[in-house]
Parts: C-alpha cells; sequence; structure tokens
C-alpha cells in the first residue's frame, strides 16, 4: 500500500481534514500554542455505520502521551506521561498529528506547577472537542505520571481467551461483517475474547496501526471462528482508530444482537501517543487493563 499523504477518497469529504497536519510537513513549535489542535467532527463516519442522533454506546477514548515536558519557574525542564480520558459523546475527536505538535508546544513553556500543566491540557482539549457545538464543554479527564510513579507501571496482555489459537484461512482484508454470526438457539454465554492481529491503515497516510482487541459480551454464543476472520478483515481498512472500534461495535451489536457488549482496543502508540478507544452498551468503569497493554 502506497504511504502517499494523498488521503483516500473516504478521507477527503471529512470537514476539517484538509486543515489538518497530518501527511503533511509540519514546523516544530516549542512554545505554547492551543490553536494547533486540529478538532473533526465524528458525525460523518458514525453516519456511515447508522449512528444518527442518540449514541447506542457510551464509551471513551484512552489516550496516552509518553513525551510531555515544560519548564518550571526557575527553567528546568519537567517531564511526565499523560493518561487522556476522552468522553466519546464528545462532537469531536482530536487528529492525533495536531494533538502531538500542541504537546510539543509545552517544551520551551514555563509553568508553576504539574497541576497548572494539568489544567490547561483539560480546558484546551475540552474547547477542541466541543468547539463548534451547541453543547457545553463535557469534562476531560487527564492524569499526569511524575516519574517517581512510573515504576509502577506495567505490561501486560488484555485478559480473557484469544481467538488467536484458532488455525483460520483468512481471505477479506476489507471489513466483512458477513463472517459474524451468533446462535439464538444455544444458551446465553458470558465471554471475553481477544486478539492481537488487529490492523488497520491511517485514513490519510495509509500508514499500518497494529493493535490487541477485546470483545466482552453476554448473549447467544458468538462464531469465533467467524469473530476472528472479521477483526482481520480491517488488515487494509482505512480509517482512524476511534472510527474503527465503533464499526466493529455496530457490525457485532447489529448482526449478533447480544445483550451487552463492550469493544476495547489497545492499539500500539505512533510518534509519542497512543489512542484506545473503548465502547459499552452500558455504563461501567473505566478497563483497569486499557492503560497497560502493548505499551
Amino acid at each position: 500500500m502506497s504511504l502517499s499523504a494523498t488521503p483516500p477518497a473516504a478521507a477527503a469529504d471529512l470537514p476539517g481534514l484538509a486543515q489538518a497536519p497530518l501527511g503533511r510537513a509540519s514546523t516544530y513549535i516549542d512554545n505554547y500554542d492551543p490553536t494547533l489542535l486540529c478538532p473533526l467532527p465524528r458525525a460523518p463516519k458514525r453516519a456511515e455505520i447508522g449512528i444518527t442522533g442518540t449514541l447506542p454506546f457510551t464509551g471513551a477514548d484512552l489516550w496516552t502521551a509518553f513525551e510531555l515536558s515544560w519548564l518550571n519557574p526557575r527553567g528546568k525542564p519537567q517531564v511526565a506521561i499523560a493518561h487522556f480520558t476522552i468522553p466519546a459523546e464528545s462532537p469531536n475527536l482530536i487528529e492525533s498529528k495536531s494533538f502531538k505538535l500542541y504537546l510539543n508546544s509545552y517544551h520551551q513553556t514555563p509553568f508553576a506547577s504539574a497541576e497548572a500543566v494539568r489544567e490547561r491540557l483539560r480546558a484546551d482539549l475540552a474547547e477542541a472537542l466541543w468547539r463548534g457545538s451547541d453543547q457545553a464543554p463535557g469534562s476531560v479527564g487527564v492524569r499526569l505520571l511524575l516519574p517517581h510513579e512510573w515504576g509502577a507501571q506495567t505490561v501486560q496482555t488484555l485478559p480473557g481467551l484469544s481467538l488467536d489459537r484458532l488455525d483460520v484461512d483468512c481471505t477479506d482484508y476489507q471489513p466483512a461483517p458477513e463472517w459474524l454470526r451468533a446462535d439464538p438457539d444455544q444458551p446465553p454465554v458470558q465471554e471475553v475474547l481477544t486478539s492481537d492481529l488487529l490492523k488497520s491503515n491511517c485514513l490519510v497516510t495509509g500508514q499500518p496501526d497494529w493493535g490487541s482487541i477485546q470483545i466482552a459480551y453476554s448473549g447467544a454464543p458468538i462464531d469465533q471462528e467467524g469473530l476472528l476472520r472479521y477483526l482481520v478483515s480491517f488488515r487494509q481498512h482505512q480509517e482512524f482508530h476511534e472510527q474503527c472500534v465503533e464499526r466493529i461495535y455496530m457490525d457485532i451489536w447489529t448482526r449478533c444482537r447480544p445483550i451487552r457488549l463492550s469493544v476495547l482496543a489497545r492499539y500500539t502508540r505512533r510518534g509519542g501517543l497512543d489512542i484506545n478507544p473503548w465502547r459499552t452498551s452500558h455504563p461501567q468503569p473505566l478497563p483497569t487493563h486499557a492503560r497497560t497493554a502493548r505499551q
């Protein structure tokens, strides 16, 4: 697949993408500049998969930034790992390269404290995520981990029964929801299934995005071989992380009709950032393992 910066047809009509820095040479700005954030509306890609009006899920996009630094009032560099919790109900998402450039702009900027940095991040992200909406800005979670806390960070796989154990033929490399099926004649089950074979490509650059995925559901048993073939079928698909997870969620929800469903993807970081979308049919705490796999 070509890694040209020319957006595919699917991306060309996405509002705001023409102004995004993704796929273009960018000037490195090292003094605080919130205008670098580029929000993109979620609605057009959601409409493609039948989502209009009230969302059929709740959840969040869980970002981790490994390259955050600023100066203290005496000019000494400070560093942190940042965790961001971006509500799925926000009307916009943040284009990832613009997020990185925005975070880079902190590097030569003095702040009074880590708390001042955290509050500035929260305010700027909330403004961008709800920009252009008639809704009042919602809450964005920001947690900074300072160096003395890094030792408590662990690496682990997503818990669940791995679909990758199955020896299947795979022939589809664009989303093939026809592989999804559940048997309503069987007693309901409660399962947590995982795969480390998730791969899709950036909507703009075509560069590969590698991830692990966890699907937790209750209801009629889902055919596991079909589910694995379906997940593999994203291998040549071009969409942002958030859009891929919502497509997976909706395909399973509409074709398998579970009673409950949660889909979590943990993507390998690129450019110092990872994006880990989580969508669920029912309110529940954030998955505790969402922050620690594939770091």
